[in-house]
């Protein structure tokens, strides 16, 4: 019989920190990790499509965007199915994606994101965040969505945790690891935020 496994996911223009953890939920451990790639660079936009797209007429723009947001999905849902696919090859079995999110608000409309520089940056790391989305949909994988201010007074507790997770996993493990971990740690305990943290940390 599987066993339940969550998949972490933070963002970043282009590609996600993705990790998949498991075991019992006082005590869990990292079962694999990836980078997901959601951009092909020899397609117009690339990573940054907003960027690409300033200048452009405004139709000429929106088709821009919406075309890179697409590539991203599908990117993202082949990434998420061979994750899927290597859990149950490992004896687990996807539960959900956990996504991290920024504290930002809701997005203008795409002519007041082209005439702002900090506004461009914003909308072009919602593009690869709502492309996680859609591959979770595509993927039919529960989604929890997480704002990262919120993490981080959850995550302090943790930290000795999250980096016995690391030592035992080995390199990379850096602030996107650690983070995306936690988001899936608390998807996989269902537990909400504040809860006293596990007292161990160990692998099979």
């Amino acid at each position: 019989m599987r066993t339940a496994a969550a998949i972490g996911l933070r963002a970043h223009s282009g590609w996600a920190a993705a990790v998949a953890i498991g075991g019992p939920v006082e005590a869990p451990w990292v079962i694999t990790r990836r980078r997901i790639v959601m951009v092909d660079l020899h397609s117009a936009g690339g990573k940054q499509p907003y960027h690409a797209a300033v200048g452009l007429e405004i139709a000429e723009a929106r088709r821009m965007v919406t075309d890179c947001g697409a590539r991203a999905a599908a990117l993202a849902a082949a990434a998420l199915r061979g994750m899927a696919g290597d859990l149950r090859g490992l004896g687990h079995e996807a539960a959900g994606c956990a996504l991290l999110l920024a504290s930002g608000r809701p997005l203008p409309e795409l002519e007041n994101i082209l005439a702002s520089h900090a506004l461009i940056h914003t909308a072009e790391g919602e593009l690869f965040r709502e492309a996680l989305r859609a591959a979770s949909r595509d993927c039919g994988l529960p989604l929890l969505e997480i704002k990262e201010r919120d993490l981080l007074t959850p995550a302090k507790p943790l930290e000795p945790h999250l980096a016995a997770m690391g030592k035992a996993i080995g390199p990379p493990w850096r602030q996107d690891q650690k983070y995306a971990a936690m988001a899936a740690w608390l998807m996989l305990r269902g537990a909400p935020f504040g809860v006293p943290p596990p007292t161990s940390v160990r692998r099979p």
